[in-house]
């Protein structure tokens, strides 16, 4: 039976392109710092990695809500690292059929591109693409309509049950959220253009064309740092319930939790916190967890309500520091 350990973290694709304010960037830092020493002494055999895509690898062509990949490569867009992920094929595939074998319709992927929702935490975490075997698992929280939030819960569930039959270490990332409404296009409103990328032709986006749709992003995150933003505002308030009710293991809670409340009160990108509550659900197999390090603080220069938490099982939390949060 594996023994596993959780980090989950915010990503945010404007770290280094705008400046988020005095001494923020260093609280971050010092965030990532310590989940870095968490990860080192837990030294893990395996990453599983819930993340998401921002209509850079899946598209509407076929898009599914959950997908493993057997393969995968980062396009290395907004200056992270580019090329392949060092994917332990095995275990993706015993993943896959256990999930499935649950009930879960998750797809398979021998040829998965990934962007900085997977290589931003691989960096920040690991250093790299390549330090250790990870299994990429796509949890679509951008493309609409999308199922309700509990089907998160139950995908990670199903993982944290096939995990029991791996041996090692395995370390759960959930990357991505909290309350954000980034100006991601929506196939509903989308003009003839932008249904056309996103539906299958951002595949064969060129430099260029890539090089300006991210510094409309950029573009927009430098107007939410001075305040003539008309994206939708950070909830501070909406954020910390979401990282309580993680942290309090309360997770059949999640399953009160609406698609149309998600949007309202966090924007259309807080689906992005799926990929947290199926991997605190995979780590909840393992019995009751205690979070032992939480950072949150809303960063408007980074369109993210931006949080850093680690969680271990009771039993091994005595090994661990004791729970805090460090925040603004």
């Amino acid at each position: 039976m594996a023994e596993t350990a959780l980090v989950c973290t915010s990503h945010s694709p404007l770290m280094g392109f705008s400046d988020p304010g005095p001494g923020i960037r260093e609280r971050v830092d010092a965030a990532f710092a310590s989940a870095r020493a968490f990860i080192e002494d837990f030294a893990p055999d395996l990453v599983v990695l819930f993340g998401p895509d921002h209509y850079n690898g899946v598209f509407y062509d076929m898009m599914p809500p959950f997908c493993v990949g057997a393969a995968a490569t980062s396009i290395g867009d907004y200056d992270t690292p580019a090329g392949d992920l060092l994917v332990d094929r095995d275990a993706a595939y015993a993943i896959l059929r256990h999930v499935l074998a649950c009930d879960i319709d998750m797809t398979l992927s021998e040829r998965m591109y990934v962007d900085h929702g997977f290589a931003q935490p691989l960096q920040l975490l690991l250093g790299g693409l390549d330090r250790v075997p990870v299994v990429p698992i796509f949890v679509n929280s951008v493309a609409e309509p999308l199922g309700p939030p509990r089907r998160a819960r139950q995908l990670g569930r199903a993982v944290g049950d096939a995990l029991q039959k791996l041996s090692g270490r395995v370390l759960l990332v959930g990357s991505g959220g909290l309350s954000h409404d980034p100006p991601a296009p929506r196939l509903a409103d989308a003009d003839e253009a932008t249904a056309a990328r996103i539906i299958s032709e951002g595949r064969a986006l060129t430099p260029a064309q890539r090089a300006e749709r991210e510094m409309r992003t950029i573009r927009a995150g430098q107007d939410m740092a001075v305040g003539t933003s008309t994206l939708q505002p950070l909830n501070s308030e909406w954020d910390r319930l979401v990282l309580d009710v993680l942290a309090d293991g309360d997770l059949d809670r999640v399953d009160t939790w609406t698609t149309e409340w998600f949007i309202e009160q966090a924007g259309h990108s807080s689906h992005e916190v799926r990929t947290w509550i199926a991997a605190y659900a995979a780590l909840a197999v393992n019995g009751r967890y205690c979070v032992t390090s939480r950072f949150y603080e809303a960063i408007p220069a980074w369109i993210a309500g931006f949080a850093v938490t680690q969680a271990v099982s009771q039993r091994a939390a005595t090994a661990h520091s004791v729970p805090k949060e460090v925040a603004r």
